[in-house]
C-alpha cells in the first residue's frame, strides 16, 4: 500500500492535492476541494440506449440522471481489499467542520464537473439527444463513489440541500457503518436519504478484518452499532454482501452473516460478486470473482436462514440476488420505471 498523506489544508479548507487530483482526473473524475463525482460506465450506456444500472432494474433509478459523487473523497477508515475506487487514502479520520465546503458550493461545483465529464456524449451520434439534455439535470444521487461520505460533518445539511432541489426524486447514500453518530444525526435532524446502503462483508470478526483492513479499533463495535440503527430508523435501508472467493464466502460463515441482518433487519439484501475491476486489481485475481450460478446458490443457503425474506430480482451482468424482507415490506420502486424517459426505449 502507498504511503498516505495527511489532508492538505490551503486557505483554511480541506483540498485534495494536486498529486492526487491529477491521478483522479486522470481516472475520469471530477474533483472540487475534498469531494469526487464521477460518470460511471451504465450512466454512458444509458445515454447510447444499451443498458441501465441494475438500480434502475431493481429500483427505478434513472441510470441517465444519476450523480455519483463523494463528499469526503479520499478519506475512509478501511483500507477494504477489494475497493476499486482511487485508494490513495488519506490518514485524516476526522474532518472539521469549519475546515470542509458548504453542501451548495460542493454540489454546484460537482455538478459544473459532472456536466464537462458529459460533454463529449453531446456530439456523439449514438447518444439520444433528450436523454443528453436529460441527463445535465440528476434525478437521482448516490452519495457514495470514493471515500466514506459519512466522515463529511455537514452530511445532514448536504442531504436536506438535495431534497431541496427541483428535480431531485431519490437520493442513496452508501457507508461502511464506521460513523453511527452521524447516521443517528441524520435521524433526528429530519435528514434521512430515500435509502441507506450498509456494506456488510464479514459475518465474523476475524473475516470482517482480513476483508476490511479496519483502521479504527473499535470498527466492528462501530459496525453492529451501525446494524441496529438500520433496524429501527424510518427510511428505507439495504444490506449490500460481496462476496470474495476465498473471504468470505464459506458455507460455514453463512449463519454469521444471517444473525447480522437478522439485527439489522433490513428492507432489502443484495448479495453480490467482487468484480476484478480498477485498483483491486493490483490485490486480487478475476479467480476471485464468484459466478453468477454461485452467487444464486450461496444466496439460497442464506435464505434458510432468513425465511421472511424472499426473491425478489436478479442482475445477471452485475452478478447481484436482491431479497425483499415479507415483514418489513416497502414498495421495490421508487421511480416506477413507465414514469422514466427511458421507458420509451425499453430500458
Amino acid at each position: 500500500m502507498k504511503e498516505e498523506k495527511e489532508a492538505e489544508v490551503r486557505e483554511g479548507k480541506i483540498r485534495i492535492d494536486e498529486e492526487l487530483t491529477k491521478k483522479l482526473r486522470h481516472a475520469h473524475y471530477g474533483v472540487f476541494g475534498h469531494s469526487t463525482v464521477d460518470v460511471c460506465h451504465y450512466t454512458k450506456k444509458a445515454l447510447k440506449k444499451e443498458k441501465v444500472c441494475y438500480k434502475r432494474k431493481f429500483f427505478g433509478i434513472e441510470t441517465h440522471r444519476c450523480m455519483e459523487f463523494s463528499p469526503a473523497g479520499l478519506f475512509c477508515h478501511n483500507r477494504c481489499i477489494y475497493c476499486w475506487r482511487p485508494t490513495d487514502f488519506y490518514k485524516t479520520l476526522k474532518l472539521d467542520e469549519d475546515k470542509v465546503d458548504d453542501p451548495e458550493e460542493i454540489v454546484e461545483n460537482l455538478l459544473k464537473e459532472r456536466n464537462k465529464l458529459l460533454t463529449g456524449f453531446g456530439g456523439n451520434e449514438k447518444v439520444d439527444k433528450k436523454l443528453y439534455k436529460e441527463a445535465l439535470v440528476p434525478t437521482h444521487f448516490a452519495i457514495s463513489l470514493s471515500g466514506e461520505p459519512t466522515l463529511y460533518p455537514k452530511l445532514p445539511e448536504l442531504i436536506k440541500y438535495l431534497k431541496s432541489l427541483p428535480h431531485t426524486k431519490s437520493i442513496f447514500l452508501v457507508t461502511n457503518g464506521q460513523e453511527p453518530e452521524m447516521l443517528e444525526r441524520l435521524e433526528r435532524e429530519n435528514a434521512l436519504p430515500t435509502q441507506i446502503y450498509l456494506s456488510m462483508n464479514a459475518g465474523k470478526l476475524g473475516t470482517f478484518k482480513k476483508v476490511n483492513c479496519p483502521l479504527m479499533t473499535d470498527a466492528w463495535e462501530r459496525f453492529n452499532r451501525s446494524l441496529e440503527f438500520l433496524s429501527k430508523t424510518k427510511t428505507r435501508t439495504l444490506i449490500r454482501i460481496t462476496l470474495i472467493r476465498g473471504f468470505n464466502d464459506s458455507k460455514e460463515e453463512i449463519k454469521y452473516f444471517a444473525e447480522l441482518i437478522k439485527k439489522g433487519n433490513p428492507h432489502f439484501v443484495e448479495v453480490k460478486s467482487y468484480m476484478h475491476v480498477g485498483y483491486s486489481k493490483s490485490r486480487l485475481t478475476e479467480k476471485e470473482m464468484l459466478t453468477m450460478e454461485e452467487i444464486r446458490e450461496w444466496t439460497k443457503e442464506l435464505q434458510k436462514f432468513l425465511p421472511n425474506f424472499e426473491f425478489m430480482d436478479e442482475d445477471e451482468d452485475a452478478r447481484i440476488v436482491v431479497l425483499q424482507n415479507r415483514e418489513r415490506y416497502v414498495d421495490r420502486w421508487i421511480v416506477k420505471p413507465e414514469e422514466s424517459t427511458l421507458f420509451e426505449f425499453g430500458l
